[in-house]
């Protein structure tokens, strides 16, 4: 009995972190929506800070912790780093020429589903009904953000952009499968500390970034004057959402994570609609539900 209570607290405890995560996550997503120029440069600005904000917290962690620092433990924040890269630039790409209620959902839905796909293709595993259904779930709810009446008034270049926009999102989600497979496996069957594995990540991926971001500074400096809250926003919120994600993995099951996780595709669809007053978003919202629906099925498979 006093197990059974130790492990309820403890999945209380997780699923705490994973809901506040997920608010968070849709919190700076919708930050990020607001850009619509200088993509790649604005997400170096935003590792740039993350890193900054990180290394007095990496170097308290580093100095508590009993674990002497391990070479493995760069090389697999070098590797996450570069996904981290793919992921922020294909994801701001998206936001530049899509809706938030079409390319976020895509985006966080498709991981999962891409996951299944992959164990089934290259691991030979075969789900079982729970998780065939969840499938499903994702694939519809993605057809239904992604396809809909286009309204009479839009053009051929709206038409282009909605494709485009659907065309990141499920990109996205590629790249969001490919670094949470690698950053479960980096926390849990590496041992690499979360904050000291986020907080090297950052610092990388600045420093993978700079060469580019910094032939141009006077756009740099024009992110900066123009979208400091932004910058901001993403750059301090983004870490805080995964963190919370990496230190609930360590003490709660992935059943119970992920689909709680995933709960930022409603609250992104509501912001969508309530917020940006973008069209269609009812319906996206929808969609949305559906996909985190697939999602729970998929984790309880």
């Amino acid at each position: 009995m006093r197990g059974k209570r130790e492990r309820s607290a403890v999945n209380a405890t997780a699923l705490s972190l994973v809901i506040a995560a997920a608010v968070i996550h849709a919190g700076w997503n919708l930050a990020a929506k607001r850009i619509r120029r200088g993509g790649a440069r604005f997400v170096w600005a935003y590792y740039s800070l993350s890193a900054v904000l990180l290394i007095p917290v990496m170097a308290v962690s580093l100095a508590v912790e009993p674990q002497r620092p391990q070479w493995t433990w760069l090389l697999a924040a070098a590797v996450t780093a570069v996904f981290h890269v793919t992921y922020g630039v294909v994801l701001q790409r998206g936001y530049a020429v899509g809706d938030l209620s079409v390319v976020y959902p895509l985006a966080r839905g498709t991981g999962p589903l891409i996951s299944v796909l992959a164990a089934v293709v290259l691991l030979g595993e075969r789900p079982g009904p729970l998780g065939l259904v969840g499938a499903f779930l994702v694939v519809a709810g993605v057809l239904v953000i992604g396809t809909g009446r286009v309204p009479a008034h839009a053009d051929a270049a709206d038409r282009v952009a909605r494709r485009k926009g659907v065309a990141y999102g499920l990109l996205t989600g590629l790249t969001i499968a490919a670094y949470t497979l690698w950053d479960a496996h980096s926390v849990t069957g590496l041992g690499v500390p979360p904050i000291v594995y986020f907080g090297t990540g950052a610092i990388v991926q600045s420093l993978l970034m700079a060469p580019y971001a910094l032939k141009d500074r006077e756009e740099v400096s024009w992110l900066w004057r123009e979208h400091k809250r932004e910058i901001v926003i993403v750059g301090l919120f983004s870490p805080i959402a995964y963190l919370l994600v990496l230190y609930a993995l360590r003490i709660a099951p992935v059943s119970l994570v992920a689909p709680a996780r995933e709960l930022s595709i409603v609250l992104g669809g509501l912001a969508a609609w309530l917020i940006l007053k973008e069209a269609n978003a009812v319906r996206r919202l929808v969609g949305s539900v559906v996909v985190l629906a697939g999602i729970a099925a998929i984790a309880m498979a």
